[in-house]
């Protein structure tokens, strides 16, 4: 029934029904053991029965023996509150008394008959009589007998929790309360079951219900605070179920249940906080501020426990945090981030204990690394330097495979300068710690370094070069013998790094330089030459039997011209060109004045010089100009003469040939060349003459222009002193018998290492020969294109040989045509 006084009743009860209960209180106070004076059953206290009653409610119809009179039966149904409060008194009053009598069938006759005729009626009157009924039953039962009889009171009440009725669902709650707070820890056997209905009603769209459910939740938590024991492990499965809901209500009885249940002494929740862990990270990005904030600091007060927790199974919460590092929400990433900042510094089972989760805490760390809030990132920061410095100073072993699979990643998918940073910070320190075992992944790893040196940034290219020097760097016993396979990785290193040069041209005029350079700084810079120049020997003999390609020559001519740049400019090369500068001190006139003993030691420190010399000149053939100031540097004057000669045969002199003798026109009045032009003034020396003819055929190579003005002014100074001295005409260059390789001593360090002068030039000469060939077979090709695509035009329809015509000189861009354009028979641009 539904009428004007269901409402007025609806709006009276929730202001005077509460006030009530506790009135009611007063009156059941000597009964109640606890004392606790919170709110009691107020709706079954105080008033009469009314002499009669003006409109009998419908009678329920009873299936068993009803132990109720019909005049209770009809007040508990009656639309007046008041009437169903004096009928709750009466049937309290019946309890005690069957009680006394220990009548307890009968009892249970009067619970069935207000739980299947009144909480079951379709009369809201009659499911509240009866909820008010039940709990009359409870306090006249007080707490030990309540305690048996709540497997049959509870299920009707928590039912009504569903009821559409909103006075229905508060008289629901109250009786709850009112039978909790006699039967206290003995509820606690049900404790599931009224969760959820507390999970129900505490998110009631009715404010009298709700305020219902926090005061009973309240009084739960009391029950639970006090009691001996509580059985969270089968409360979690409860807990994991409704702490992904996004309810905000939900979401606060679940905050307050966690906080609570950590505060209590006697259960650690730090043995199920994976469990929850998830569930409080995700409140954090909750639209509700009050529900963020209870999250946060549940989780603060975990993380303070957990840091000094003894034992704690890292495996499940390393998983979580992980997983949230990578979270759209700030909050989340950041709680997370300092979360295993923490758990890193972890003073009982930190460090080693997290050397199984390396791998998935770095794969987080390098995601914050990159982070667009500049908090997370310096959180992230710190926790990576202490996570690398743990992982260096660890003496247990841990696995590189799942690590150096993260760092690639990192390295091939990110784009920022910090997270490529932090990653070659990684790869370099593995190396240090682990170089034999990291051997065994440099097939992986070496393609994905040599792809960063095409990085934008140059702090990462430098950072890369280092860890490409740690690669390439051998481990030496006590005897200073290194691994055969660790000598090789040094040439795997630089073959790479050459064959990304061949690949990127642009890398190579933009980052050649630096790359080189940070190399020779690595490493040894005499090594390092030597190898690249064997390196760039080996092109000549890709193709086989076949003529080299014009474009692998023309690249290994441009690297030469590099290099030679580099070594005549960079301040770490000093060494290497010290020691190619004492190749040709005096190679021949072996003074007699000075003892054997001073010859013999001069010998053998030129024998170095000399064979890192021949290597240099091999490769540098390839570049005219570079080869002539390798010359220079060596004070091989009589080479470099014989160099001039040949330029004059040259078939075509391009414009990049005639640049790079202006350029070393430059370099000649550089601080490098110092020794070369006070040798100038050495007019008494057997080299004069053919230093003074080298530069003199430098200057006639030259158009007249500023570079040939300024060696010009150079070289009439120093015919200018020669006049002044008087001295004699230049003496006619040596032979070869002079330059000290003689057929007849063998054990000499030039016949030893092959310098003879007849076999350098003729390397050169095969290498001038090898550049023209290819220039040939190039312009032949380009010449049968050309015929081609003419053939091709004549035989084509009339109106498109006209679209042909117009412009015949511009080939496809495609076409062999196209790509010669711009060649011009340059043979060493």
């Amino acid at each position: 029934m539904s009428s004007k006084y269901d409402s007025y009743n609806s709006k009276n009860d929730a202001q005077g029904e509460l006030s009530a209960l506790d009135r009611g209180v007063g009156q059941q106070q000597h009964n109640d053991p606890s004392g606790n004076n919170s709110i009691a059953a107020g709706s079954i206290g105080g008033g009469s029965m009314a002499a009669s009653i003006a409109r009998s409610a419908q009678q329920p119809t009873t299936s068993i023996e009803s132990p109720l009179s019909p005049m209770v039966l009809r007040s508990l149904g009656d639309r007046s509150n008041e009437k169903r409060k004096v009928a709750a008194l009466e049937i309290e009053a019946l309890v005690k008394s069957l009680q006394d009598t220990n009548n307890i069938l009968m009892i249970q006759n009067v619970v069935e008959v207000l739980s299947k005729d009144f909480c079951t009626s379709m009369n809201s009157n009659y499911r509240k009589g009866g909820l008010v009924g039940l709990a009359a039953v409870g306090i006249g039962l007080m707490m030990h007998n309540c305690r048996q009889c709540l497997p049959i009171l509870l299920p009707p009440i928590l039912h009504c929790f569903d009821d559409p009725e909103s006075r229905v669902r508060y008289y629901a709650c109250e009786s709850l309360y009112n039978i909790a707070k006699v039967s206290r820890q003995g509820i606690l056997l049900y404790f599931n079951p009224l969760f959820e209905g507390l999970t129900k009603v505490i998110a009631d769209v009715d404010l009298d219900v709700k305020n219902a459910a926090l005061l009973l939740d309240r009084l739960i938590k009391d029950i639970v605070t006090e009691a001996d024991s509580f059985q969270v492990d089968q409360f979690l499965p409860l807990l994991q179920k409704y702490i992904q809901r996004t309810n905000p209500y939900i979401r606060q009885l679940i905050v307050g249940w966690i906080t609570l249940l950590d505060s209590v002494p006697d259960i650690s929740m730090l043995d199920f906080l994976p469990d929850f862990l998830d569930g409080l990270y995700s409140m954090l990005s909750d639209s509700n501020r009050e529900i963020r904030q209870a999250a946060d600091s549940a989780l603060s007060e975990f993380l303070k426990e957990l840091s000094g927790s003894t034992v704690t199974e890292f495996g499940p919460i390393i998983s979580i945090l992980v997983y949230q590092c990578q979270s759209k929400e700030p909050l989340n990433r950041l709680t997370a981030i300092t979360w295993l900042a923490e758990l890193i510094h972890h003073p009982y089972s930190g460090g080693d204990a997290l050397l199984p989760y390396h791998s998935e805490i770095l794969g987080a760390i390098m995601n914050c690394i990159s982070d667009g809030e500049v908090e997370i990132r310096m959180v992230a920061e710190r926790t990576n330097d202490d996570l690398l410095k743990l992982v260096k100073q660890t003496s247990s072993p841990f696995e590189l495979r799942s690590l150096l699979e993260t760092l690639i990643h990192e390295l091939l998918n990110k784009e920022d300068v910090s997270t490529k940073m932090a990653a070659l910070g990684w790869i370099n320190m593995l190396m240090e710690k682990r170089k034999s075992d990291m051997n065994l992944f440099i097939e992986q790893l070496l393609p994905v370094l040599i792809r960063t040196l095409s990085d934008p940034s140059d702090a990462v290219v430098l950072l890369n070069l280092q860890v490409l020097s740690r690669i390439s760097l051998a481990q030496r016993d006590e005897k200073g013998n290194a691994d055969e396979s660790e000598e090789e990785q040094f040439t795997l290193v630089l073959n790479a790094i050459l064959s990304l040069f061949s690949k990127d041209r642009q890398l190579l005029e933009t980052r050649g330089s630096l790359i080189i350079r940070k190399l020779c700084v690595l490493l040894n810079a005499k090594s390092v030459y030597i190898r690249l120049a064997t390196a760039l020997m080996k092109y000549e003999k890709q193709s086989g039997p076949h003529p080299v390609d014009m474009t692998t020559l023309e690249f290994v001519s441009t690297m030469v011209q590099t290099l030679n740049l580099i070594l005549l400019t960079a301040s770490e090369l000093h060494d290497l060109r010290s020691t190619l500068s004492k190749s040709f001190i005096n190679p021949y006139h072996t003074s007699n004045k000075q003892p054997k003993t001073w010859n013999r030691l001069k010998n053998e420190s030129q024998e170095d010089s000399i064979k890192v010399f021949v290597i240099l000149f091999r490769c540098w053939s390839h570049n005219p100009v570079a080869t002539f100031s390798l010359c220079l540097l060596a004070q091989a004057y009589t080479l470099s003469f014989s160099l001039v000669k040949r330029f004059s045969q040259m078939d075509d002199v391009s414009v990049g040939f005639l640049m790079q003798i202006d350029k070393l026109v430059y370099l000649l009045e550089s601080p490098i060349f110092v020794h070369l032009r006070l040798k100038l003034l050495d007019v008494e020396d057997p080299n004069h003459a053919p230093l003074l003819k080298s530069i003199y055929g430098v200057l006639l190579c030259l158009p007249q222009g500023d570079a040939f003005r300024l060696l010009n002014n150079r070289l009439t100074t120093v015919c200018n002193l020669r006049d002044n001295l008087g001295l004699k005409p230049l003496p006619d260059l040596p032979g070869s018998e002079e330059l000290g390789c003689p057929s007849n001593s063998p054990t000499s360090g030039a016949d030893r290492f092959a310098l003879c002068y007849d076999a350098l030039l003729v390397r050169y000469d095969e290498v001038t020969e090898m550049h023209r060939i290819s220039q040939e077979q190039h312009d032949s090709f380009v010449q049968e294109e050309k015929q081609r695509l003419q053939i091709h035009v004549m035989s084509a329809p009339t109106q498109q040989q006209q679209s042909i015509q117009i412009s015949p000189s511009v080939p496809s861009a495609g076409s062999p045509m196209h790509q010669s354009q711009y060649t011009d028979k340059k043979v060493w641009n």
